[in-house]
């Protein structure tokens, strides 16, 4: 089941990775805000569907659960709108690496001090390498945007 979830976790970056390239062409067009309203829209369409198809009834309800979880769903709003501006002048790939990075680091700090509930994991060494692995990787995928520009 742990393979299935990851595989599923890597589906969801390549989508969200497509989301950003064609949100980038819209909001280039469109408007950064009108393109981040249409994912906001047709999401909460979406989502409402599945809720009401798909949602086991649960005996808390959002009136109920403490008020600092609810401010998880403010979080999304600068993501979509950052992403639309970044791919437009940094392209999908530096901007997806570096939201990537952003959330590595931020995952381990909330996972080495059990930060908003979770359990705490400590940090190690293996966790330091991946973060510097990545930092590595997005240096690399941003030097050689820069290159490819100057060649353009």
């Amino acid at each position: 089941m742990t393979i299935v979830m990851i595989m599923l976790a890597v589906i969801g970056g390549a989508m969200l990775s497509i989301q950003a390239a064609i949100n980038g062409q819209l909001g280039s067009k469109v408007g950064v805000f009108k393109s981040a309203f249409l994912t906001f829209s047709v999401g909460a369409l979406v989502t409402s569907l599945l809720i009401l198809f798909f949602e086991p009834a649960h005996p808390v309800t959002l009136l109920d659960v403490p008020k600092w979880q609810l401010v998880g769903a403010l979080f999304g709003v600068p993501y979509i709108i950052i992403m639309v501006i970044a791919v437009q002048r940094i392209g999908t790939a530096v901007a997806t690496v570096a939201v990537i990075f952003g959330q590595l680091a931020m995952s381990l700090l909330i996972d080495n001090f059990g930060w908003l509930g979770n359990a705490a994991i400590p940090f190690s060494f293996n966790r330091f390498g991946a973060v510097i692995c990545l930092g590595i990787a997005l240096c690399f995928i941003y030097a050689s945007s820069v290159a490819e520009k100057r060649r353009s």
